[in-house]
């Protein structure tokens, strides 16, 4: 039950359309580094795709929960090289079960003095100022399109909107 929650955890990571019934490719290696089973002597990642690649049907990309076993079982006997495949496959799946996905290795945003700068709405000058709002928010639409007042009058006319009133007020 922890190997399949393991699956279904590394199963929908970073693809937001996974049901987590089937794994791609990319993460079944993500798994297989993360959960130390690449280990670089017996097991390379280069053993994992090909792994991979021999479980998974022709025309498939992704392999499910039962096919993912039969893949370690496959790994485990490389990996644990003097046990016998019981004893490996046990090992294996200590090694996995529990686990998720780590951020480990995740690229992070840095804040340098050029960054900052480049993207401080209050230095921005002639056209590139008039997007944003004084809190520096973006003003969207409005900001990059010159949308048209068709109210009928005058652009900067003080009482727009105020015939109706007068019209109305005199009668």
């Amino acid at each position: 039950i922890a190997l399949e929650e393991a699956f279904r955890k590394f199963a929908v990571h970073g693809d937001t359309r996974a049901t987590g019934k089937e794994m791609h490719g990319k993460n079944w290696t993500k798994l297989c580094k993360d959960c130390n089973v690449v280990d670089g002597k017996n097991v390379t990642t280069t053993d994992v795709d090909i792994v991979f690649s021999k479980i998974k049907g022709k025309s498939v990309r992704t392999i499910t929960f039962e096919q993912f076993k039969e893949a370690l079982q496959e790994l485990s006997k490389k990996r644990f090289k003097g046990k016998s495949d019981e004893e490996a496959l046990q090992e294996m799946y200590k090694l996995i079960e529990g686990k998720g996905p780590g951020l480990t290795g995740v690229t992070k945003t840095v804040a340098s003095p050029t960054v900052s700068r480049l993207t401080d709405t209050s230095k921005f000058t002639g056209s590139h100022k008039e997007r944003f709002d004084a809190s520096g928010k973006g003003k969207g639409r409005a900001g990059r399109e010159d949308l048209v007042d068709n109210s009928g009058y005058v652009s900067g006319y003080k009482h727009a909107g105020t015939y109706d009133h007068k019209v109305q007020g005199n009668k």
